[in-house]
């Protein structure tokens, strides 16, 4: 008897590895384009980091014009939630990331290189399994949970490197007849790769991103399939790369220890060995020390919380190309109204070290996102987010024709408010401008300079009888809160008063000041006069009616 019978009555269906590869030829694609994967488990939300990899690789193959594929890795089959490749899709879609191929939803998919699932790809992990058997590289292995504990106790005992290598492999040296003989008897055993590194050698490998790393060689013999006939992730992960023909693996730095048995897995089934890009995980600033972002501890882990909060998806995919290439933000202010997309990114430009999540800059890049968008986009990504977050606001926002002119304040401008950095902020942004909800509030007017109650009574009732038409242009309405000020004897220029300043009580900012006070409640707000203008007469006489009674 030899390996290829021994293969045989291990798997007796496998078809031959030939019949894969030209299944699964070498894509046509043109020269220098990036292949690469999103490949999850479905096993729970989409994590902070997982989105970043998916910005990265989409906008790494739309610049080499590449193929980027979701890949659901899902043969730990006991992890998996229900519906969950409908969440990853549904997850990475609301950020506005299309695949190219893999999984759309939970059943269906698209692309000439699946299926995209690993579980139903069983009999091609079979196939290649059998090729290793075939050549003596793999082999089965009937060690129980019992041996293997006690093995493990062993090892620690003796304070050596846990796992089944060397002299601790035991069914690695069992003949081709012994191992029939026990499956035969149905004995049940597990698949084992057979590994030919020695620990005490080194090698070398290039990681575009960390530079020329040296290892040890791999020498576990590790599990290729596991007894319920499906693969363990090393395996698959080798199988799916050449297959669907991977060039750059672009994942997180908790992989690098990976990367010798990886090496040697290529190596030893005659694939190509892709380029590993191994980027630093996000990190979070904690008590002054630095710690991964955590699914358990920070709910900014899932995407699902930047929904929530209403942070626009095209904030988030900026801010993680920031984090990405620490030249994506220079590249944004000489580019304000580029397309995030025109960014050349650059895999080597990624950070080592690792990037500290930082929410503060997030909003603030946010802002300047909420910023470039016209009123009908705030407006409808508003509502949106209303409708699932917050029905006041949804109800507030009923009356398209009157909030497109709200939300449109200050907005098209060459300075464009910069007030909103989420859609849960324009509640509050707007409230004042709603009359029912604005006297249904219990006010507290905080004037700023000007106090007193007689003197703020003056000021509005002058302005109404003689200086309020709601006609006037920009100009004329400007030029009459100065007459307004110099009446009352006031300052009507800011500059007058810095002159002078003893000289008047105040100056016309803080005449504007007790108007914008008396007809929003608030000393901060967008532009005045564009406020006016669509709060309308009648709406600013009865504020103002409202006070002097």
């Amino acid at each position: 008897m030899n390996y290829k019978d021994l293969a045989d009555l291990i798997f007796p269906n496998a078809k031959p590895i030939s019949y894969y590869e030209e299944k699964y030829p070498e894509r046509n694609l043109p020269e220098g384009a990036v292949v690469t994967r999103f490949a999850p488990s479905p096993t729970g939300f989409v994590h902070i980091g997982g989105l970043m990899q998916c910005v990265i690789n989409r906008q790494l193959t739309n610049q080499t014009q590449g193929v980027f594929l979701l890949r659901i890795e899902d043969t730990d089959q006991k992890r998996e939630i229900e519906n969950g490749v409908q969440q990853i899709v549904d997850s990475i879609h609301d950020f506005g990331i299309e695949f190219d191929e893999g999984m759309i939803d939970e059943t269906h998919e698209k692309g000439n290189y699946g299926p995209y699932k690993q579980s139903e790809r069983k009999e091609i992990y079979q196939a290649y399994a059998k090729y290793l058997l075939e050549q003596g590289k793999a082999y089965p292995c009937f060690a129980t949970a019992e041996e293997l504990e006690e093995m493990r106790k062993k090892q620690e005992a003796a304070k050596i490197r846990p796992g089944y290598y060397g002299v601790w492999a035991k069914y690695r040296t069992l003949t081709v007849e012994e191992a029939a003989e026990r499956i035969k008897n149905g004995e049940p055993y597990i698949v084992r790769f057979k590994s030919m590194g020695n620990e005490e050698k080194k090698i070398r490998h290039h990681d575009v991103i960390k530079g020329n790393i040296d290892f040890p060689q791999n020498d576990q013999d590790i599990v290729i399939i596991k007894a319920d006939g499906l693969p363990t992730y090393h395996f698959a992960h080798a199988v799916d790369d050449h297959l669907m023909r991977v060039t750059h693996v672009i994942r997180s730095d908790e992989w690098v220890s990976s990367i010798p048995l990886h090496l040697e897995l290529f190596q030893t089934l005659g694939f190509k060995t892709p380029k590993y890009c191994h980027y630093a995980p996000i990190l979070k600033e904690e008590d002054g020390k630095k710690r991964k972002i955590s699914k358990r501890k920070d709910p900014e882990a899932a995407v699902s919380y930047y929904h929530e909060e209403g942070i626009p998806a095209e904030a988030v995919c900026e801010y993680l190309m920031n984090i990405g290439n620490s030249n994506f933000e220079s590249w944004r202010r000489a580019n304000p109204n580029a397309k995030m997309s025109e960014f050349k990114f650059d895999i080597s430009k990624m950070s080592v070290s690792g990037a500290i999540f930082d929410l503060v800059k997030l909003l603030d890049v946010s802002k300047n996102v909420i910023a470039k968008y016209d009123k009908e986009t705030v407006y409808e990504q508003t509502l949106e987010w209303a409708k699932r977050y917050d029905a006041e606001l949804a109800q507030m926002l009923q009356d398209k024709e009157y909030s497109l002119k709200v939300l449109g304040i200050e907005r098209g401008n060459t300075k464009p408010r910069k007030d909103i950095s989420k859609w849960s902020d324009v509640k509050n942004a707007i409230f004042y401008m709603y009359e029912d909800k604005f006297f249904a509030q219990d006010i507290h007017y905080e004037y700023d300079k000007i106090q007193d109650k007689e003197e703020i009574k003056k000021i509005l009732s002058t302005y109404l009888e003689k200086y309020f038409n709601i006609n006037d242009d920009k100009k004329t309405w400007f030029d009459k809160i100065k007459d307004l000020a110099e009446e009352l004897g006031y300052a009507r220029e800011v500059k007058m008063y810095k002159q002078e300043p003893e000289k008047w009580p105040g100056h016309v900012g803080d005449i504007s000041t007790v108007i914008r006070v008396s007809l929003t409640g608030r000393r901060n707000t967008p532009d005045l006069y564009e406020i006016m203008q669509v709060l309308g007469e009648e709406s600013i006489k009865r504020r103002i009616n409202k006070l002097l009674a």
